[in-house]
């Protein structure tokens, strides 16, 4: 059963401490008074439960101990481990996460923004699909593999870095021709690389290659016509597909195993991103890992830096191979 009980003020503190409200106010500001005026304080507090208001001490202070997260939504594993991440490392840090879903929504984006602003947050993160994307001169700014200048720090995973891996690895594992599938923003980002690192992996190892590249909201058909188109006689024309995320490899599974391919057997596919099942187990395919923590580590610390002309304005973090048994172990 739920108790409910008023919330304790600092007046009540005073008032079991038998102390004035200054003296309970210099405590909880960390200004010197005598012990055993303290130790009264404290004790009233702890047997009060009495939670300092930190919002109302940072409007006073210029400093709220809030940071604004915003991304499309929590229904892609991605973000939703990223969000976590964020949230965790803030928690350490003894800030509190104020979060917002934009749907991949330009307008919402920026009146997010312009919320967030109202509610005098200490810095956004913000992984944005609006390339027009207004924000105060004087709240930090984070952007997540969205390039806004080097003015704004940016934080992103080794794309390149993870198509040319991916690449390599559909060959170490006895792949002969490749396909590469993309359904994305057409905006200038980071992901963006993927593509060119996996071609340039292939040219350099002189392996054929076909690609197909989509927009966002394009629907899936596309893709699945793309591997009519190269499947004859019961065989597509590649033999290893690289996927520019998780999501669209899970896709591009269920409509291998509809053709009646197999997976690793008559063709291998890799995705990108490292998504895992329930979240903590198994990945979800053969996949390039990003790495989610240290990607919220870097914007948290970047967003809360003090010497904003010392950050780097892109961090690039190193990506990994994670088998997933859709490639040959």
């Amino acid at each position: 059963m739920i108790e409910r009980r008023s919330v304790p003020t600092m007046k009540d503190v005073a008032r079991e401490a038998g102390v004035s409200l200054g003296t309970v106010s210099k405590v909880v500001n960390g200004i010197p008074v005598g012990k055993e005026y303290k130790d009264k304080v404290e004790a009233a507090i702890s047997k009060l439960e009495y939670r300092i208001n930190s919002y109302a001490k940072g409007l006073k202070s210029s400093q709220t101990y809030t940071v604004a997260v915003m991304v499309p939504n929590l229904i892609s594993p991605f973000f939703a481990k990223l969000v976590d991440c964020i949230n965790r490392e803030l928690s350490a840090r003894k800030y509190r996460m104020l979060f917002y879903a934009t749907d991949y929504d330009p307008e919402q984006e920026q009146e997010m923004v312009m919320l967030a602003e109202q509610q005098k947050v200490d810095g956004i993160i913000v992984l944005s699909y609006n390339p027009n994307l207004k924000v105060s001169e004087d709240v930090p700014l984070v952007s997540i593999d969205r390039y806004f200048g080097g003015q704004i720090p940016c934080v992103s995973s080794d794309n390149y870095g993870g198509g040319r891996l991916a690449a390599e690895k559909l060959v170490e594992n006895g792949c002969k021709n490749l396909a590469f599938l993309r359904i994305g923003s057409r905006l200038t980002n980071e992901p963006n690389k993927r593509k060119d690192g996996f071609v340039s992996a292939c040219e350099a190892m002189d392996v054929p290659y076909t690609m197909k590249i989509v927009d966002d909201y394009t629907p899936y058909a596309a893709f699945e016509g793309f591997l009519q188109e190269h499947f004859h006689g019961g065989k597509l024309d590649f033999d290893g597909i690289f996927c520019v995320t998780d999501s669209l490899a899970h896709q591009i599974l269920v409509t291998l195993n509809g053709m009646g391919l197999k997976v690793p057997e008559d063709v291998q596919v890799i995705g990108f991103d490292g998504v895992r099942h329930f979240g903590d187990l198994e990945f979800t395919c053969s996949t390039i890992v990003q790495p989610v923590s240290d990607i919220a580590a870097a914007c948290v610390d970047m967003v809360l830096e003090k010497h904003k002309t010392m950050a780097a304005s892109l961090v690039c973090l190193p990506v990994t191979y994670g088998f997933g048994g859709t490639t040959r172990a």
